[in-house]
């Protein structure tokens, strides 16, 4: 959110608990976000309070939309981080309704608390599909060994939607803490990635893709040409290509310069980028 938008969130005259009561009653969803990131942007102590009140209810949906303003309250600045974390941990004692359980793991996803780890990893096997999902965002940024073990099995989950962002952030771990981004490299990694490459679900592949040419790994060369000579060609396999910069792939980008629409200007230059790379490294050769 940029700071013009917070500032309008911040001065929103409504009351807080008229801004509780629409995001309890709202039966569209956005609509009912629309007075979750109010209050996230409000960040006071009030907020902090009513949110810890509606995750003690007795009643799951409010406990949801309690979890749900915490995981970002004060977002992009932070404010109450560890009193946030508290509550949510101890909501995740004794939680069982899946769309809060689901709330709590997203939130912690946004807190980057450590602590969480231990508290998500046994969800990882839930029956709900929708608690796999948050436990997948829940974790997906931590570098932890067994945030990489969880990650992996969920790649390989029954969902499409957690098997796809699991293959997400698998693809994109890396070190961040270096000047320039080292993605994390392992044989167990890209073979995850790579089974995900012939997965019949489009955005976990894709998500594969880009995962391996991260890792300039020319196993893909061959399953992303056929991806680019597709009547319908995802832009993700054009970055791809853009990524891996192999020289091989440029006669199949250079094709698509001649049809391939794209939705926007940001595509067209997606592709032009993708023909640079890899004409770059023939002329190399």
């Amino acid at each position: 959110m940029d700071e013009e938008f917070d500032d309008e969130k911040r001065n929103d005259p409504r009351l807080t608990a008229d801004l509780i009561h629409l995001a309890l009653t709202e039966t569209d969803e956005d609509a009912a976000w629309e007075p979750v990131t109010v209050l996230q942007c409000r960040a006071t102590h009030e907020v902090l309070d009513t949110a810890e009140q509606l995750c003690a209810s007795s009643v799951a949906k409010e406990r949801e939309v309690g979890a749900n303003i915490l995981g970002q309250l004060g977002s992009p600045k932070r404010t109450f981080p560890d009193e946030c974390f508290q509550v949510l941990s101890r909501m995740l004692l004794t939680e069982e309704d899946p769309g809060t359980l689901n709330a709590i793991a997203v939130a912690f996803g946004h807190l980057h608390d450590p602590r969480c780890i231990d508290l998500l990893i046994p969800l990882k096997t839930h029956p709900n599909e929708d608690v796999r999902y948050g436990v997948v965002h829940g974790l997906g940024w931590h570098n932890h060994p067994a945030t990489i073990e969880a990650m992996i099995e969920l790649s390989r989950d029954v969902d499409d939607d957690v098997r796809d962002w699991a293959t997400f952030y698998l693809g994109g771990l890396n070190d961040s803490g270096t000047p320039e981004i080292t993605f994390i490299d392992t044989p167990e990694i890209r073979e995850v990635l790579w089974a995900r490459v012939s997965d019949s679900y489009v955005d976990a592949r894709m998500e594969a893709f880009v995962g391996l040419a991260y890792r300039k790994d020319s196993r893909i060369v061959k399953p992303l040409l056929e991806e680019l000579a597709a009547d319908n060609v995802d832009e993700m396999a054009i970055e791809a290509a853009g990524e891996l910069g192999d020289s091989r792939l440029l006669p199949a980008l250079l094709k698509l310069k001649d049809w391939w629409p794209g939705d926007s200007k940001w595509d067209a230059e997606l592709l032009d980028k993708a023909i640079a790379s890899c004409r770059g490294n023939s002329e190399q050769h």
